[in-house]
C-alpha cells in the first residue's frame, strides 16, 4: 500500500477564485463538440497540448497543437497503453500552484502547469453489451482517462477538469469570462469523480457479474438502505433502498438541502416521470404527486416559466423537476420560490452557486432517464404484493400519426395551423399522464393552462381544469384537452366545448363514445381518439 502523506501547512498564497486559461490538455475519444471547442481556445490564445487521434483531429482542423511526446520526450508504448503517464504531464496536472514549491520543482524539471483538462473515457458500458471478445474488453478498460482526470480534479483548486462534451459551452462562456471560478472548478471535479465511479462499477460487475451484492466494494453496487426524515407523517418511520443500477430517484445524488423524506421522493419521482415524457426541454412541478404545472419550451428556463405560470399559487412548496441541464437563468426563477426539491440530469456550474444561497433547497442529480430500466413495477396491498408490467409509451396509440379524428373539421398536418394544433394535442396527452385519474389537462403553446385531477367523476375534473384556466392563465378559449380515459357521458366535455377549447384527444372506448363525437362534431371542435388509456392511481 501507498504511504499516506497529510501535509498540514497552509498554501503559500490564498486559492485564487477565478484562473485564467493559458494551457489546456486534451484527450477524448468521443469527439462530440470537439472542433467548436479547439477553435474557441486557440482563438483565446490558449496552448494546445494532445495525444493521438485527438491530436491529428486537430490539426486537421488546421489549430495549433503541441504533442504530448513533444512534452514528455517519450513516444506512446505498449501499443497506446502508456500516452499521458509521464511527470511532465502528471506534475503538470498535480502541481497546486498556490505553493511556491510546487513550482519551483516544476521549473527545476522544466515543466509548464495545466489549467485546463478535457477528457473522456473509453465507452466501456456500451461495448459490454456488444460481442467483442474478452481481450478485446480488456482494451477499453481506460487507464489514462481516468488518471488525467482524477488528478485533475483532485487538484481542483489549479486545474478545470471537463469530463463531458455536454459542458463545453461551459469551456467557452469560462474562456470569455475570464476563466472558471474556485466552485465552477469544484463542480467539475465532482463530476469526474462521480463518472469514474460509475465507470469503475462497470468494469466491476464485467469481471464478476455474480457480485451483484458489491461483494468486492464496487461504488454503488451494493444496494443499502437509507433512513429517511420520516414517512407520509411525522411519526411514521421511512427508508430507502437503491437498487444499485445508477438510475431513476432512489439513485439519484443529493448535491445539496435538507434529508429527503418519504414524500420527497414519492413527489420527485412524479415529477421526474412528467418532466421526461416530453421530448423537448421540459419542466413539470408537482404537488402531492399531482402537476402544478409542466411545460415544454426552446429552453429549460422558459419551460420552468411557463409551468410556473400555470398555477403560481399551488407552486409554492412544491417538486421540480427539469429534463434537461439547469441553467443559471433557471436556478435564478427556482430561488424565487420556496421549493422543497429540484432535480435534473444536470445543474451549470453557476447554476449550482445561485441554489447554493437557498440552503434547506434539496437538489438532486439523477441519471437522464424518465425511468429505471425495470419493466415491472410492485405496490403492496393488505395481504399481498401487486405487481404490473411499467405503463409505458405504445407507439400504436400514442403517436399522433395513428390517431382516428372522429369529428370536426380534417385537421391536415401539412399546414402550419394543423402542426400547431396537432403537436400541442401530444404535449396535452403525454402531460395528461403525470395527472392522478380522472385527470382532464387543458394545453396552449407547449404549457398546461389547468389541470383537474383526482376527481370521483370527470365532470368535476373538467370544471377544475376550467376553473383554474380561467384563474391563472387567462381563459380556456383556444386551447386543447386531454383526458386520460373515455368520457362515459358529453356533459364533461360539453364543458369543455363551451369553454372554447380547439381540440380534444382521449382514448374513446365508452359504449356512449357516439354522444361525445356528436357534441364535438356539434361544436365544429377536432376529436382524435387514440385507442390507449394511462390511468394513474
Amino acid at each position: 500500500m501507498g504511504e499516506l502523506k497529510v501535509e498540514t501547512a497552509a498554501p503559500d498564497r490564498p486559492t485564487v477564485d477565478k484562473r485564467e486559461i493559458k494551457r489546456a490538455l486534451i484527450s477524448v475519444f468521443d469527439k462530440t463538440g470537439l472542433l467548436e471547442l479547439v477553435t474557441s481556445l486557440h482563438n483565446a490564445g490558449v496552448e494546445i497540448v494532445s495525444t493521438g487521434s485527438t491530436a491529428k483531429a486537430i490539426q486537421n482542423a488546421n489549430i495549433p497543437v503541441t504533442l504530448v511526446e513533444q512534452v514528455t520526450g517519450s513516444p506512446e508504448i505498449l501499443e497506446g497503453r502508456v500516452k499521458t503517464l509521464h511527470p511532465a504531464i502528471h506534475g503538470g496536472l498535480l502541481a497546486d500552484t498556490r505553493k511556491d514549491s510546487h513550482l519551483e520543482q516544476l521549473a527545476e524539471f522544466g515543466y509548464q502547469p495545466f489549467d485546463l483538462v478535457i477528457g473522456n473515457l473509453y465507452p466501456f458500458s456500451q461495448l459490454v453489451k456488444t460481442d467483442l471478445s474478452e481481450n478485446e474488453m480488456i482494451e477499453q478498460i481506460d487507464i489514462g482517462g481516468p488518471a488525467l482526470l482524477r488528478a485533475s480534479a483532485k487538484n481542483h483548486a489549479s486545474v478545470a477538469a471537463v469530463i463531458s462534451p455536454d459542458q463545453y459551452p461551459y469551456v467557452i462562456a469560462a474562456l470569455n469570462d475570464g476563466g472558471f471560478t474556485y466552485q465552477q472548478r469544484r463542480s467539475l471535479a465532482a463530476k469526474v469523480f462521480e463518472t469514474i465511479s460509475k465507470y469503475d462499477n462497470d468494469v466491476t460487475r464485467w469481471l464478476d457479474p455474480s457480485d451483484t451484492q458489491g461483494e468486492l466494494g464496487a461504488p454503488g453496487a451494493q444496494s443499502q438502505q437509507v433512513e429517511l426524515r420520516y414517512g407520509e407523517n411525522p411519526h411514521q418511520k421511512a427508508s430507502i433502498i437503491p437498487d444499485g443500477t445508477g438510475v431513476g430517484l432512489a439513485n439519484a445524488k443529493v448535491l445539496q438541502g435538507k434529508p429527503m423524506s418519504y414524500n420527497n421522493y414519492v413527489d420527485a419521482d412524479a415529477a421526474w416521470r412528467a418532466a421526461w415524457d416530453q421530448t423537448e426541454p421540459a419542466v413539470a412541478i408537482i404537488k402531492h404527486a399531482n402537476p402544478c404545472g409542466i411545460a415544454i419550451a426552446a429552453t429549460i428556463a422558459e419551460a420552468y416559466q411557463r409551468a410556473f405560470a400555470t398555477d403560481p399559487l399551488s407552486a409554492y412548496g412544491s417538486v421540480v423537476a427539469a429534463n434537461r441541464l439547469v441553467t443559471k437563468e433557471m436556478a435564478e426563477q427556482v430561488a424565487k420560490v420556496f421549493t422543497e426539491v429540484l432535480v435534473a440530469p444536470g445543474f451549470e456550474p453557476d447554476a449550482l452557486e445561485v441554489l447554493q444561497a437557498k440552503r434547506n433547497l434539496r437538489v438532486l442529480q439523477a441519471e437522464a432517464l424518465g425511468l429505471s430500466g425495470t419493466e415491472v413495477e410492485e405496490r403492496r396491498i393488505s395481504g399481498g404484493l401487486l405487481i404490473q408490467d411499467v405503463d409505458r409509451y405504445q407507439a400504436e396509440g400514442d403517436d399522433p400519426a395513428n390517431w382516428t379524428q372522429v369529428a370536426g373539421p380534417k385537421v391536415d398536418p401539412a399546414t402550419p395551423q394543423g402542426q400547431a394544433l396537432l403537436a400541442d394535442l401530444e404535449f396535452a396527452w403525454r402531460a395528461v399522464r403525470s395527472a392522478k385519474s380522472n385527470a382532464i389537462l387543458l394545453a396552449r403553446d407547449g404549457a398546461a393552462i389547468g389541470i383537474g385531477m383526482g376527481q370521483v367523476n370527470r365532470v368535476d375534473s373538467c370544471r377544475l381544469a376550467l376553473a383554474r384556466a380561467a384563474e391563472f392563465c387567462g381563459g380556456s378559449q383556444g386551447s386543447v384537452a386531454a383526458s386520460d380515459a373515455f368520457f362515459p357521458f358529453a356533459d364533461g366535455l360539453q364543458l369543455l366545448l363551451d369553454g372554447g377549447i380547439a381540440g380534444v384527444v382521449q382514448p374513446g372506448g365508452s359504449v356512449r363514445d357516439a354522444d361525445s363525437i356528436a357534441a364535438a362534431e356539434a361544436a365544429g371542435v377536432p376529436m382524435f381518439l387514440t385507442g390507449v388509456r394511462h390511468f394513474y392511481h
